[in-house]
């Protein structure tokens, strides 16, 4: 008994990351570029230049302040365990992460920006009885970034940039856990932070001609190592003989890497077409150590298989006066995990996301942007799952069926 709650609590924090769409990641760092299906790294020309492409921060006249938020629905289901065709669904719930970025023009050249947004993150629930609470009930994550950049303009055509980024990230979880031959089960409860990460991102933006302009970045890993606490209610002979873990522990989280390429088109003075490829490096993500303060527990680390992966974006402006201009995007983000991998903290699949949106600036200094996005990801059948929902070692087998709806509003205001 002892060992199976203890592999339980393992498995719990090896779920920890899988709270969110395209793994773990969040993607909504601003309106406009959300509005344009995330195609934004050969443009950045508002103040989240500072995430998506600091490079455009150089082709920005005087202080630029962006601070907005993005309503985040997501709706998740699950049929089976198979042969069984029940339907659990996931609890509704609504999710706020937030943004604000500030860019200043030294000179012609020289800009600097720092920021504050939510890069991984969200958190999925289900009902406390349902058949798989053995590998997840609730699952909240997020983490918080603050990245502070610089850039230079080389000539006329090419501005580069580099930063670093300062992160916090807190969790928490709960799932139960069988403990036979006692009645009822377990529950299982872990919460920690980490409130020193850090990383490095780079940039650069090329425009040789006035129609054209192309952008890449590089935003580094991030390891967070958690503290925190875990906690199990159960039977009290079990809790007596400490056959039920209760204490410290600390396990290691490294963020992918990013690779992003981009490229923004004119083709028509009121018409500009984008398209970014985004490279993620999930295979960081290939196993989770947890570690025991007690020395009673032994060590223990697992395997989570994840696989670099891509996002494929495409998006378009339309202006349709000096003022206002219209939104739209779409992209497909492969999934980054095997199906026999896929556990319900994160109901993952191939994802494709449709966004529309419209940017107005309602003054000389203030203007709004507005977006919403829909994400609709692949009915996933799994039928060889290595994830294990009883102490008799059967898999959770059965479908999932996934979507989320966004709405994001940013606010600007301009210095110059």
């Amino acid at each position: 008994m002892k060992r199976l709650i203890t592999i339980s609590i393992v498995l719990l924090l090896i779920g920890t990351p899988g709270v969110l769409a395209g793994g773990f990641q969040l993607n909504e760092h601003g309106a406009k570029p959300m509005g344009l299906g995330g195609a934004f790294t050969a443009l950045a020309n508002d103040a989240s230049a500072v995430y998506w492409n600091a490079a455009g921060m150089s082709y920005l006249n005087g202080t630029n302040f962006i601070l907005g938020s993005t309503l985040i629905a997501p709706a998740s289901s699950f049929r089976g365990v198979y042969p069984s065709v029940q339907t659990n669904y996931l609890k509704n719930d609504v999710f706020f992460p937030s943004h604000f970025f500030v860019t200043h023009s030294f000179t012609d050249g020289l800009a600097a920006g720092i920021g504050f947004t939510t890069p991984y993150g969200l958190g999925t629930e289900w009902d406390a009885d349902w058949v798989g609470r053995y590998l997840a009930i609730k699952t909240q994550l997020t983490t918080y970034w603050v990245p502070i950049t610089v850039s230079y303009k080389i000539v006329d055509e090419l501005s580069v940039s580099a930063g670093f980024i300062y992160s916090f990230a807190d969790v928490l979880i709960t799932r139960k856990n069988s403990q036979t031959p006692f009645e009822g089960d377990a529950f299982v409860k872990l919460d920690g932070n980490d409130n020193t990460a850090f990383g490095y991102c780079f940039g650069l933006m090329f425009k040789p001609i006035d129609i054209l302009s192309v952008g890449a970045t590089f935003r580094s890993e991030v390891s967070y190592e958690f503290e925190g606490t875990a906690t199990t209610t159960g039977a009290q002979q079990l809790l007596d003989e400490k056959q039920l873990p209760n204490g410290d522990v600390t396990a290691k989280l490294k963020t992918p890497l990013n690779i992003v390429g981009g490229v923004a088109i004119k083709v028509i003075p009121e018409l500009t077409i984008s398209a970014d490829f985004q490279w993620i490096g999930w295979s960081s993500y290939d196993s989770l150590k947890v570690d025991f303060t007690d020395p009673d527990y032994s060590d223990l680390a697992s395997p989570r298989e994840y696989k670099d992966t891509y996002i494929i974006r495409l998006g378009g402006e339309y202006s349709i006066s000096d003022a206002v201009s219209l939104l739209g995007g779409i992209y497909f983000d492969k999934i980054p995990v095997d199906p026999e991998r896929v556990n319900p903290s994160l109901p993952d699949s191939d994802r494709l996301g449709l966004s529309i949106g419209v940017n107005a600036k309602l003054t000389e200094k203030f203007g709004i942007s507005g977006s919403y996005l829909f994400i609709r990801a692949s009915q996933l059948t799994v039928s060889d799952s290595k994830e294990i929902y009883t102490s008799g070692n059967s898999p959770f087998n059965g479908t999932y069926n996934s979507s989320a709806n966004l709405l994001a509003l940013s606010l600007t205001y301009s210095i110059n």
